[in-house]
């Protein structure tokens, strides 16, 4: 009788073939993976846009600023931001809505002038991001008063000379050379303190002609100022 033959072969070869069909598929899924995972990189540079500013205001009313952030992404973190004493600082905060839409407002009751900007927090989709906006002037009322002509080639208190072309103010109290946002008749200019003055009961600043000039102001009477 013949004798009958080894089976394990046949079942050695299926077992190979096994592996290796479930070695290729499991490589094949090793190599699509990392493709079906967001990454970082897909963030984009965000664009803001600014529809509306508001950045000349009195003491105590409110500041504005709105726009929208491209790509159009709801929920992301959005502020407007002030710098002052070396740092920025948070005034409002808003989140985007559906299509990128904020609205940035606070009120303000301390006078001066500084740098602003839109911040832009990070969000799916979207790096972060700013837009700075030049300058935030906040202002009270003074009374003020020019001079210049017949005093051309005096010496300024600050040093120099008083000319046709100097632009400044004179103050009685504040640092030389401290530089104060001033408007009047919706012109503005920002000049330094050169010389000290003016010399006559309730009346706080001095202008230069020149500086007068800029602004359109005549004689003596009420400007903005934001020191």
């Amino acid at each position: 009788m013949r004798p009958p033959r080894d089976a394990r072969p046949v079942a050695a070869g299926a077992l190979c073939l096994a592996i290796g069909t479930a070695g290729a598929q499991t490589a094949h899924a090793q190599t699509i993976e990392p493709t079906s995972q967001p990454t970082a990189r897909t963030a984009q540079e965000p664009r803001i846009a600014v529809r509306h500013r508001k950045l000349h205001v009195r003491a105590g009313n409110r500041t504005a600023v709105a726009g929208a952030v491209a790509p159009g992404v709801g929920g992301i973190a959005v502020s407007l931001q002030l710098r002052r004493d070396g740092r920025w600082k948070p005034i409002d905060r808003d989140r985007t809505d559906a299509a990128g839409r904020y609205k940035l407002r606070e009120r303000l009751r301390r006078t001066g002038s500084t740098k602003i900007r839109v911040r832009v927090a990070g969000g799916p989709g979207v790096a972060a991001g700013e837009r700075r906006l030049g300058r935030l002037n906040v202002y009270r009322a003074a009374y003020a008063s020019w001079y210049g002509p017949g005093l051309y080639g005096n010496p300024l208190a600050c040093g120099g000379t008083l000319g046709a072309g100097t632009l400044g103010v004179a103050h009685k109290t504040l640092p030389c050379g401290s530089r104060v946002t001033l408007k009047h008749r919706g012109r503005t200019v920002r000049v330094p303190v050169v010389d000290r003055g003016p010399f006559v009961g309730g009346r706080e600043y001095d202008l230069t002609a020149a500086t007068a000039q800029r602004l359109r102001f005549r004689g003596h009477g009420t400007i903005l100022t934001t020191r």
